[in-house]
């Protein structure tokens, strides 16, 4: 398992696009980490990666959105929150093209059975507490909102699992520090 150290929403897009642009059509990344933690604005550096059309918020309310590549030449983004589903089956029932698409589940442990073969797992911890700052919806920066709020760094854990989700994670280990 690779940790790093993620500073600023800005390196969290960097860190997106780094995965974003190793991932293919039939590659799933699972997202976990609480609310604010970063993964709306992690999924923004991959679609940037993907060349897909945005604007990438949270599907909270509608469960997945298909971003369709800008042009014709890339696959598509499918952008899952699992948070209001059960289970496999309740995944399953979306209709997603896994193999003909990228797609980012948030709150996505769990959901996996019999769903593919292989993935990547991207945990990202938010510090608690006194010294954590302020809260980040999914739309917001991981920056504090003012020069007197502290701005606290995410660690971010990438695992694979399955061939090509353990490739993934060999090949962003190789440089384990985030983007600026």
């Amino acid at each position: 398992m690779t940790a790093i150290e993620v500073p600023t929403a800005a390196a969290m897009e960097g860190l997106g696009r780094r995965i974003g642009a190793l991932l293919r059509a039939g590659d799933l990344v699972v997202l976990v980490g609480g609310l604010g933690a970063g993964k709306t604005t992690l999924t923004r550096g991959i679609g940037e990666a993907l060349r897909v059309r945005g604007p990438i918020t949270s599907p909270t309310f509608v469960l997945s959105r298909v971003h369709p590549p800008l042009t014709g030449d890339g696959p598509p983004l499918v952008h899952v929150d699992g948070y209001r589903l059960s289970g496999a089956r309740e995944l399953d029932d979306l209709d997603i093209d896994w193999d003909g698409s990228v797609a980012v589940v948030e709150w996505g442990e769990g959901l996996l059975d019999g769903v593919a073969a292989a993935w990547l797992r991207i945990a990202i911890d938010r510090p608690h507490g006194a010294d954590a700052g302020p809260p980040v919806g999914a739309d917001e920066p991981l920056e504090a909102p003012s020069d007197e709020e502290p701005v606290v760094p995410r660690i971010v854990s990438i695992e694979g699992f399955g061939a090509r989700g353990a490739e993934l994670a060999a090949l962003l280990a190789d440089g384990t520090r985030a983007p600026s």
